[in-house]
């Protein structure tokens, strides 16, 4: 099923409803100018109005009856797909993995889950609307051919005008809709950058250039936006034009018509009333440029939900004491025609302590990230005490593993919410990772809302590591402790020292000291291990030591 068929599916019962309620408003506007035309010959002949005038309140009534309740039912159906798009795009960005989700820039992702959504959720009643409009124009038409097959010839000539002004604006606003909506995304992608780099921006001086580059696409999308209007605008007139052009031409026919008493003069009436109501191009251009933003919609969610997630299995990890032995067997991870990781084989021991260094773009970030399953490899294989990482369920892959960043995100309300659910467990962890000290001295502790917590890069740091602390089996530092204190850091490398044999822990670092500290050191060069040896064993290489310059 197309991504587009299927959005239109999640309209549910809602869409019945509003294809019903468009059919009887459609009835009723059908209906309404025969009971006029006969209002009128009840007028001319002298008969009783009564009956007819109260067929027409009646018919009145109901279209606005139906009008209040579609307008209703399409509220409700756009929110509830809306909902559930967004919903959907959510919970597959979170699970696609950092690296899937760093295909799109984070604004573009967030004006694609955001705005293009409200329009993807129009699918389903823009295709009811489309359908339905087409009643008044083909009703006209039938009805038309019942009063006199002349005027309906009339109008059938007229209608051939107005598919071509539909077919034409129909093609323009598909084209120009999709174009606004990526423009629209880069402007957003540009001042989520911005946002996220106001402080550099602002200690740099360059507010003015950085304005001139988030808003220099605005030009493009005033072009795209008055390509919209201009094919509005030149639809409208074309309508300006076939409109009356339909009218005269079946009124021409129709007043030939009631000359020769083949018509009367209310049929003549109902006759222009239809050419009205069939030649009329703004309900259809309405509907065909809501259904362009809907399918353009469609197509830019479309591009997030093919981003393949990551696969979990339903294995779990065998007892044992101590865990965490990590294998990387000929692993391979490309970035376009590069190769950030090749062919490594990589084999750390449960319960020791590795650190991991190289130059800068040697592979050792993306290294932390396979360890980690962040990322899965392009080819190879990563096993975690012998079970495949691929085939462990979600949730014994993450109580196992954690992984702490160089420059971690806080996600969460309160400091507590940002370190996990367990407050035991949390202040165990900020106290391993002398977090605890700081937090204490905070307004309300724990309970401090992040808006309102002042941190430095050491203790956002910190309060990054005591999140990822508790795992069971491996712990992988990405340059994790840069922006600690001297002191500081040397308390954590105690703690992580003190947890030799208990679980293995992977220490990406840039400092010889941390290096020294550790059991082995894998030494990464341009995506291959060149070395994995006791700092002391690699020291005397000048090129090792050079890695440290």
């Amino acid at each position: 099923m197309s991504a587009f068929a299927a959005t239109v599916r999640r309209g549910g019962g809602w869409l019945p409803m509003i294809g019903l309620l468009s059919v009887v408003d459609a009835a009723g506007q059908l209906a309404l100018p025969a009971a006029l035309g006969r209002c009128v010959d009840a007028v001319v002949a002298g008969h009783d109005l009564g009956p007819w005038v109260a067929a027409v309140a009646g018919l009145i009534v109901v279209s606005v009856v139906a009008d209040v309740l579609d307008a209703y039912a399409g509220a409700a159906c756009v929110s509830r797909t809306t909902a559930w798009l967004r919903d959907t795009l959510v919970r597959h960005t979170l699970a696609v993995g950092p690296s899937g989700a760093n295909r799109f820039d984070t604004g573009d992702l967030v004006s694609r889950i955001c705005a293009n959504s409200a329009d993807a959720a129009q699918a389903g009643p823009a295709v009811v609307v489309v359908g339905t409009a087409l009643i008044p124009p083909i009703g006209s038409l039938v009805l038309l051919a019942l009063i006199d097959p002349w005027v309906a010839a009339a109008f059938l000539a007229g209608l051939a005008l107005v598919a071509g002004v539909l077919r034409a604006f129909t093609r323009t606003t598909a084209r120009v809709t999709g174009a606004y909506q990526q423009v629209q995304a880069r402007i957003a992608a540009r001042l989520a950058e911005s946002l996220a780099g106001a402080r550099t921006i602002a200690g740099a001086g360059t507010l003015l250039a950085e304005r001139r580059r988030v808003l220099g696409p605005l030009a493009e999308l005033r072009a795209h936006g008055d390509r919209t209007w201009h094919a509005l605008s030149r639809s409208s007139a074309q309508a300006a034009v076939v409109g009356p052009l339909v009218l005269v031409a079946v009124l021409a026919a129709g007043g030939l018509g009631a000359l020769t008493g083949r018509i009367t003069p209310g049929e003549l009436f109902a006759a222009s009333r239809y050419a009205v109501l069939g030649a009329g191009l703004g309900a259809l251009t309405g509907a065909l440029g809501r259904l362009a933003r809907a399918r353009a919609g469609v197509a830019r969610a479309a591009e997030v939900l093919g981003v393949e997630p990551l696969r979990y299995g339903s294995r779990t990890l065998p007892d044992r004491c101590p865990g965490g032995r990590l294998e990387l067997r000929d692993v391979t991870v490309r970035a376009g025609a590069a190769r950030l990781l090749d062919g490594v084989n990589l084999t750390v021991p449960a319960g020791a302590l590795v650190a991991v260094v190289g130059r800068s773009g040697s592979g050792k970030s993306t290294l932390a990230a396979i360890a980690t399953r962040l990322r899965d490899p392009d080819a190879g294989e990563v096993l975690l005490d012998d079970v495949p990482m691929a085939d462990l369920s979600h949730d014994a892959l993450r109580a196992a593993v954690g992984c702490a960043f160089e420059r971690p995100t806080l996600v969460g309300h309160t400091v507590a919410d940002a370190l996990g659910d367990n407050l035991h467990r949390v202040r165990a962890a900020a106290g391993a990772t002398h977090a605890h000290d700081f937090i204490s001295r905070l307004p309300d502790g724990y309970a401090t809302p992040l808006a309102r917590t002042p941190l430095s890069g050491g203790e956002t740091q910190r309060l990054g590591l005591a999140r990822a602390w508790p795992a069971r089996r491996l712990l992988v530092l990405d340059d994790a402790t840069s922006s600690v204190d001297i002191v500081t850091g040397m308390r954590i490398a105690s703690a992580l020292a003190s947890g030799r044999g208990a679980r293995t822990t992977v220490v990406v670092t840039h400092r010889p000291t941390a290096a020294a500290g550790a059991d082995l050191v894998v030494w990464l060069a341009a995506g291959s291990v060149r070395a994995v040896a006791p700092h002391a064993d690699l020291w005397p290489d000048p090129d090792y030591r050079a890695v440290f310059a």
